[in-house]
């Protein structure tokens, strides 16, 4: 297999679990600052321009989210899906909560601030986006009491997905107020099997430019 990634991108989540099924596979960079991934030969992986994107055999794979899913269904025994019909859904509302309530504002963030042209950012859009992560945040937060994974007593992919938005969220000081999130954020992160922290994949880029 091979995954094409590129530093402190969703790529983390995608090595994630790839990392977890101790997977065999080679990383490929696409530099999204010098524009890889607008050459022809990586659009023709995914048309988007965007990473990551997985290649195993015929099967060519973007979305991290789908990614991480696609490798929980090939490897089985490896236990990122649960057995369960009713334990399988739970993980499938929490991964789609993931992508949905929590990426999607701290999209809106990172867009707003940093990613358009300056006369394209709305920084009222940026305190809307706030809210709203607050806002739902606060309902995972208040989900992971007591709980050390987000469904079951294991690892899943809902946790491969949503530990790499807490961390976004961290690097934003937006889970100040979560406390359950925090603790579950350093437990993630404790895992052997865990990739680099955000903070971490964006000091390697600085370290080899």
């Amino acid at each position: 297999m091979k995954l094409y990634g590129f530093g402190p991108t969703r790529s983390l989540r995608a090595l994630w679990g790839l990392k977890e099924i101790d997977a065999d596979f080679e990383f490929v960079p696409v530099n999204l600052f010098a524009g890889e991934h607008q050459r022809a030969d990586f659009l023709a992986l995914n048309p988007t321009g965007k990473i990551p994107v997985l290649v195993d055999g015929d099967v060519v794979l973007p979305e991290s989210a789908a990614i991480v899913l696609y490798l929980a269904e090939k490897y089985r025994e490896k236990g990122l899906l649960p057995a369960d019909l009713k334990a399988r859904a739970q993980v499938y509302r929490w991964l789609m909560f993931a992508v949905t309530e929590l990426e999607q504002p701290l999209w809106r963030i990172s867009k707003h601030s940093m990613l358009y042209p300056e006369d394209k950012r709305l920084p009222q859009d940026i305190a809307l986006a706030k809210e709203e992560f607050a806002a739902m945040a606060s309902v995972l937060d208040r989900h992971m009491a007591g709980r050390l994974f987000i469904v079951g007593d294991g690892l899943t992919v809902a946790d491969c997905v949503t530990a790499y938005l807490i961390d976004w969220a961290n690097e934003l000081h937006l889970i100040d107020g979560c406390p359950q999130l925090r603790a579950y954020l350093e437990r993630m992160y404790a895992r052997p099997t865990a990739p680099q922290r955000i903070a971490q994949a964006f000091a390697s880029l600085s370290a080899g430019a």
